[in-house]
């Protein structure tokens, strides 16, 4: 594997449908191998050359104007097309607003509030902090209890996990498609159906799945749903993210704004939602952080998400060869699933000692992203990332681990 694997990446990037997606990326001169685009997508070349537009055209042009000329949809339009192209979600029921920890609040507030009665949410322990901390601050308000699932942090949330944990008085079921740390894809389906048997909502963390998992969020049965977009969306740093109402269900946010009634400009004595997903809206919308958005979701869509999600399982897989290879005898292990159906676009490294290869790997352009205490994730953005460029970044990191003590 040593000697040929460079041939290896070369032969896999000849063949690559979505190699000239790579192109439409802006470049980072000093940069070798960018291992971490499940934490910060590349910026698309279109997005610089759309802002600029934007600002010159539409926001010095039209003004104020612009408002009515289209921008207050752009929260659903921009939706709509996450839904279609990203999210198995039908229309209406995708919104762009807020950020994750904002809207992963609203759903999980909103959630308890329709389950009258109920006083339990059940949550697993390696779950990102921010939802185990919103989780914790919505069961604090409201007076409920937190049933909190052990977690293998190699692995994730399992269907019999959470079988054993719901009951009568679940009122909320949440958890991460992908798990952040190893990689694990949940059966999202299975535990959605499990939750509503006990008569309990979902709400579901995509994260770390938009744009490189293939997501079905109406066929999952999902109540509710949130995610980021500056991860393989590419929406930038600070990009406005998404959220799900499953379309005919009943559920108030507790942010009230006045965008997210269905009269706006009516600016009535009170609060009457909006219609759907809209509802989730509280104030003015982000509109030139959509911009970039808009950008990555032309390439999405013309990629197409099954042919990002199969190159997304190939470049995984030889990043598992050359672990398996170089990184193995030299004291590393791989802390997630090895199966594609459980695997998601990024892998999770284990070593003792890692930290002290940060520095060397960033002074040869290989940019990874550590986790503490012992772990580096390699996370691969298909329509960015080449194989050539995992193995270069795997090489550099080989060749200081065999100069680095554990």
């Amino acid at each position: 594997m040593t000697d040929g694997a460079r041939d290896r990446a070369d032969e896999l990037d000849r063949g690559d449908p979505l190699a000239g997606f790579r192109d439409e990326f802006l470049p980072s001169g000093d940069v070798l191998a960018y291992l971490d685009g499940n934490s910060l997508g590349r910026p698309p070349r279109a997005a610089a050359e759309r802002l600029a537009a934007f600002v010159a055209d539409e926001w010095a042009g039209r003004l104020i104007r612009g408002w009515t000329d289209g921008w207050l949809d752009w929260p659903q339009t921009l939706g709509d097309r996450l839904g279609r192209a990203v999210l198995g979600a039908a229309a209406g029921q995708v919104v762009v607003a807020d950020s994750t920890t904002v809207l992963l609040y609203k759903l999980a507030r909103a959630a308890v509030d329709a389950r009258p009665g109920r006083t339990r949410i059940v949550l697993d322990t390696d779950n990102f902090p921010t939802d185990r901390y919103v989780l914790a601050g919505v069961a604090a308000e409201r007076g409920l209890h937190l049933d909190w699932i052990e977690t293998d942090p190699a692995e994730g949330i399992r269907p019999e996990q959470v079988a054993a944990a719901v009951g009568p008085d679940t009122a909320l079921v949440s958890f991460s498609h992908v798990a952040y740390r190893s990689g694990w894809i949940a059966d999202a389906a299975a535990i959605t159906r499990i939750a509503h048997d006990a008569g309990a909502l979902t709400l579901w963390d995509l994260s770390h799945s938009g744009g490189s998992v293939e997501v079905a969020l109406d066929d999952w049965g999902a109540d509710l749903a949130a995610g980021c977009t500056y991860k393989y969306l590419n929406g930038g740093p600070g990009a406005p993210a998404y959220a799900y109402v499953r379309a005919g269900l009943d559920v108030r946010q507790p942010i009230r704004g006045w965008l997210g009634t269905a009269e706006p400009f009516a600016m009535g004595p009170e609060h009457v939602p909006a219609p759907g997903a809209r509802a989730l809206i509280s104030g003015t919308p982000p509109i030139l952080g959509m911009v970039p958005l808009a950008a990555s979701l032309d390439l999405i869509e013309r990629a197409g998400i099954a042919a990002i999600r199969a190159k997304s399982l190939r470049l995984t897989g030889y990043a598992l060869d050359l672990a398996d290879a170089w990184l193995a005898p030299l004291g590393v292990t791989v802390a997630g699933p090895r199966d594609d159906a459980r695997r998601g676009g990024h892998l999770m490294l284990r070593r003792p000692g890692f930290e002290r290869v940060l520095a060397p790997l960033y002074e040869r352009g290989v940019i990874p992203d550590y986790r503490r205490p012992d772990g580096i994730r390699v996370g691969l953005s298909p329509l960015s990332t080449s194989f050539r460029e995992v193995h270069d970044g795997l090489a550099a990191l080989r060749d200081l681990l065999a100069r680095t003590p554990a």
